[in-house]
């Protein structure tokens, strides 16, 4: 048998810097608060807990109309969303979502296999409309609660305004992409657009499909990331905003 020689020590030392240079995995935790102003009043609140850890992510948010909006119709939607994080990507394995409007109340899950929606449900069922997307087309994409946590999340400052991504919600698809950091101040300002695709009613399609959007970053606490602080758009509606508590 031949013996296999040692490996040199210069080559042992090597090996060593080289596992130590690669990065640890970017884990954090995230407690998101947003008040929703539309015409300079608030009318609602979207919060989002969401952890990334060990290559894995898990979100949970509440979107629910407040004040004098909540009196005049009660809306909440309630989310959960798990997967992979890798190379700041996010790829979902599982989504819920209950939603309420008024007294009528459903709830969609989505559970996915490599990174493609297998199985889509609803409660109670709903009937197929011709403008729906088909699951098994929507390979790559991820769930709208995802979505919100990638571009809410506190990043830093290399990953501001780098965004873009294409969601599915079971029925439609739709995009959200960040780009053109601008500098001001401490913190940093990017273009955005939320696009709608397809799935969508031709009425929605008609009214509009595009939704520009300005979002501002501010350093947080300890100044080490950034964080959302405000995102400013139109809406069908009029102007809206979303202000961090």
């Amino acid at each position: 048998m031949t013996a296999v020689p040692p490996r040199p020590l210069s080559a042992i030392v090597t090996g060593l810097a080289l596992a130590l240079a690669q990065p640890a995995l970017a884990d954090q935790s995230d407690r998101i608060v947003f008040d929703v102003v539309l015409k300079g009043i608030k009318a609602g609140e979207l919060a989002i807990d969401g952890k990334i850890a060990d290559g894995a992510y898990a979100a949970n948010g509440v979107v629910k109309t407040t004040g004098l909006a909540g009196m005049i119709k009660k809306i909440r939607y309630d989310a959960t969303a798990s997967g992979r994080f890798a190379k700041g990507k996010f790829t979902p394995r599982a989504v819920e979502v209950a939603s309420q409007r008024g007294d009528d109340r459903s709830k969609n899950t989505m559970i996915y296999k490599n990174g493609t929606p297998a199985s889509v449900s609803h409660e109670p069922p709903r009937v197929p409309r011709p403008t729906d997307v088909d699951p098994a087309q929507q390979s790559g994409t991820i769930d709208p609660l995802t979505a919100l946590y990638a571009v809410l999340r506190d990043v830093d400052r290399s990953e501001a305004c780098q965004l873009n991504v294409t969601m599915f919600d079971g029925v439609r698809r739709s995009q959200v992409a960040l780009s053109a950091p601008q500098v001001q101040g401490e913190g940093v300002v990017c273009s955005g657009e939320y696009r709608r695709i397809a799935g969508f009613k031709d009425k929605e399609m008609a009214e509009k499909t595009r939704f520009p959007f300005t979002l501002t970053y501010a350093p947080t606490g300890d100044g080490s990331r950034l964080r959302v602080v405000d995102i400013a758009t139109d809406t069908i509606i009029g102007q809206g905003r979303l202000t961090r508590q």
